[in-house]
């Protein structure tokens, strides 16, 4: 099964192409054409596509007159497939690329062209991922700075949902394309993505050789539609339980996003992925969470280094945007503290243990109440992107001495005269003396409950919070750990050089740690 999304009037005319026999039955997956991104050097492009049993096919690079290398292979003798793995090309282009198929006297071509090489990046997850350029703060103003960046191309994944992992893409929203007001601002979350598209030029700014930027994304999905069977199954979730539909409002049934969605772009070489999602499972499966998205990016990993044969790294960075800011008025928790902290598989930073050579941009503070979207969905999708691109340049491209997340505590003592120090892993800036951001686990009679703890003083590295309020043993501290932390940029701690806010935490008083 195949199923469309609402995308279908749009996507429908690709649909039959990409399925149709053309007699040939010759042609190139579905995502490589005209003005596409390859992956640049070390790794090597593979490029793959359909022919004959038993046919030869050679792809030429070329540029201008100069052929600049040729591979030959054959279409697999089990299947209808055949691939190649180009040589590492250093970044730039353009380059017309051409596949040609010969069996006995048939001779048959592909030629695709302007493709250059540079860094790939998937951008997958909800709908604050799916938001477009048109729904963001200043849009006019961004739709129209898209000159200088006509070697950051874009291309977006329709709607799709299957029961079965697929070869190939069924259907594509927008073929590789130069980045203009329309295909910007097509619509409201209809391609392309704008936290995509704002990382990647961030990227084009600092890089300054071509990004090739993949949206695949569908708003109200929970992780288990974009996981495969096998990350599920090392989750230990089997069965697909009760999906509760305030906040589950797209497909939720298990892996049938990764079956079309990501699946099919496997045997590509990438750079990096990027990663926009929890919102649908603030009350589905919240408390498996630290497990199903470390294990999604894991199976990706896996699914991504065989399928490329070994050229998209095994451990390639994952970067992701941890929960932003939401009013509920019938539910005080929601579940976006669970779902933030889960995020970093339980111990608040960053690459960890359980989730190595990973990113993240803290968005807590983003909070948006005038939003024509709803406040889950935030406008300033800018400093979401800006936050990413510090975390891929320090993890991705190993830029020295860069901070990318704000300062969380490395020690918790309680002093003997009802303060609680925290001593930070950066220097802190204290916007302001806030009474309730931060809460202590207060405990008497085997019944613990969480107390506001005021700050009270403050250094360039250290905080004391006031205890005074709880009259029984001091358990835990923790910090934000609400769906609205603070208005906008106005949450009490913030890195001062860089102006990254101090991410949420909880940590117990009794080992004396918290994070690191």
């Amino acid at each position: 099964m195949v199923a469309l999304g609402p995308a279908l009037g749009l996507v429908l005319p690709l649909l039959l192409w990409a399925h149709r026999s053309t007699g040939t039955n010759f042609r190139f997956a579905s995502y490589i054409n005209n003005y596409m991104v390859l992956q640049k050097e070390p790794a090597g492009a593979v490029i793959w596509g359909f022919g004959l049993t038993g046919a030869t096919v050679t792809v030429t690079l070329w540029r201008g007159r100069e052929t600049i290398m040729k591979k030959v292979t054959s279409v697999k003798a089990d299947g209808d497939t055949w691939m190649v793995v180009l040589d590492p090309m250093k970044p730039g282009g353009p380059f017309k690329m051409m596949a040609q198929q010969v069996l006995g006297r048939m001779n048959f071509t592909q030629t695709v062209h302007d493709v250059l090489f540079g860094d790939v990046w998937l951008c997958s997850g909800q709908s604050n991922m799916q938001m477009t350029v048109l729904q963001i703060l200043n849009a006019s103003r961004e739709l129209s700075n898209t000159a200088a960046y006509q070697s950051v191309r874009i291309f977006s994944v329709s709607l799709l949902q299957a029961e079965q992992e697929l070869k190939d893409l069924a259907a594509v929203d927008l073929q590789w394309s130069k980045p203009n007001s329309e295909n910007l601002g097509h619509g409201y979350f209809r391609y392309m993505s704008a936290v995509c598209w704002l990382f990647g030029r961030q990227l084009y700014d600092t890089l300054q050789y071509p990004i090739g930027l993949i949206s695949s994304t569908w708003s109200g999905t929970p992780i288990e539609a974009w996981s495969s069977g096998r990350s599920l199954k090392a989750c230990d979730i089997h069965t697909q339980g009760y999906v509760p539909r305030d906040s589950v409002t797209g497909p939720f049934e298990h892996s049938v996003l990764w079956n079309s969605m990501i699946y099919p772009l496997h045997n590509m070489t990438l750079k990096g992925v990027i990663w926009y999602q929890g919102e649908a499972n603030m009350n589905y499966n919240t408390d498996l969470y630290n497990c199903t998205f470390p294990a999604l990016i894991e199976d990706w990993r896996h699914t991504f280094h065989l399928g490329s044969q070994g050229q998209t790294q095994l451990f390639f960075p994952f970067g992701f945007v941890q929960l932003s800011s939401v009013l509920f008025e019938d539910n005080p928790d929601g579940g976006f503290p669970q779902i933030r902290w889960h995020q970093t598989a339980d111990l608040g930073y960053v690459p960890n243990l359980k989730m190595p050579n990973t990113f993240m941009a803290v968005a807590m503070d983003l909070g948006d109440k005038d939003s024509p979207f709803g406040s889950i969905h935030p406008r300033d999708k800018q400093t979401v992107a800006y936050r990413l691109h510090l975390g891929a340049r320090a993890v991705a491209y190993g830029e020295k001495d860069l901070i990318f997340q704000g300062p969380l505590p490395e020690k918790v003592e309680l002093s003997d005269r009802g303060l609680l120090n925290l001593t930070y892993s950066l220097e802190i800036k204290v916007q302001k003396q806030d009474k309730k951001i931060f809460e202590i686990s207060c405990c008497s009679d085997q019944k613990c409950k969480w107390l506001p703890a005021p700050m009270n003083t403050f250094s360039t590295q250290s905080l004391t919070l006031s205890v005074n309020s709880c009259h029984g043993t001091v358990s835990a501290v923790r910090y934000a750990w609400t769906p609205w932390p603070c208005e906008y940029k106005q949450c009490p701690l913030y890195h001062p050089g860089s102006s990254l806010p101090a991410p949420p935490f909880v940590a117990s008083i009794i080992d004396q740690t918290a994070g690191h």
